[in-house]
């Protein structure tokens, strides 16, 4: 079921609400909102208000023996990846970043928010779909850049498809398959050049090493041939 509604501060925050109270929110079940005035993206940003973009969120409940809950983030990715590459005639400038980033000709396209409420992961998801933000540190995209953008509602529905598949696949066929796939759509080879940008404004640079199977933490192989795992934090 997805509902939609006009606007709302955050449908990350309406659904800790609902989680918390007696109510509660099925899994499989969509918010989405045609404004949002409250919403953050990771790290404690703002997230871009776009008239026509998508901006919805569900919940995961989580079972005994699912993958890490913090890994959802690449189930998210790759739904986004699967319902923009639907929308698209042609997806060969579409890829992922890690951690989550879905890029559109290079250009951050989506922003994916994780939060645990109980035993509950609500996954919030931004697309620009109609237009995007410019921002100062990094190159942004959407998808009427290339073609006219589904309907907000359209979108929704094919996203909620992907995420169902993409998380069937997490929880039946583990973690490893989930990695495998997003490397397999992402910007990532084996000994490219990364650089690390930390929230204190720090950074550390080597090369891409694979991600952890464990919990697809990025591990990044230094100059002297050591590796740092990496579990939060920016990349270029």
């Amino acid at each position: 079921m997805i509902e939609i509604v006009a606007q709302t501060g955050s449908t990350n925050a309406d659904l800790a609400e609902k989680l918390r109270s007696a109510e509660g929110w099925p899994e499989g079940h969509w918010l989405v909102a045609r404004r949002q005035i409250a919403g953050r993206g990771r790290q404690g940003r703002e997230w871009f208000d776009g008239a026509g973009n998508f901006m919805g969120s569900t919940v995961v409940a989580l079972g005994k023996g699912n993958p890490p809950p913090a890994s959802l983030s690449f189930v998210a990715a790759l739904a986004v990846h699967d319902a923009v590459a639907a929308a698209l005639a042609d997806d060969a400038e579409l890829a992922l970043k890690w951690p989550n980033d879905v890029l559109l000709h290079q250009g951050k396209l989506s922003g994916i928010l994780l939060e645990m409420v109980r035993d509950h992961v609500i996954v919030g998801i931004g697309v620009n779909l109609a237009r995007a933000p410019q921002l100062p540190d990094r190159k942004t995209a959407a998808l009427a850049d290339l073609r006219p953008p589904p309907e907000v509602a359209d979108f929704a529905s094919a996203l909620a498809v992907a995420f169902a598949q993409r998380l069937s696949d997490w929880r039946n066929h583990g973690l490893a398959a989930t990695l495998a796939a997003f490397l397999q759509r992402s910007i990532h080879a084996q000994g490219s050049p990364v650089t690390v940008h930390d929230t204190d404004g720090s950074k550390l640079s080597g090369t891409f090493a694979g991600l952890d199977e464990s919990d697809g933490a990025l591990r990044l192989r230094l100059a002297d041939g050591s590796e740092r795992v990496i579990r939060a934090g920016d990349i270029s």
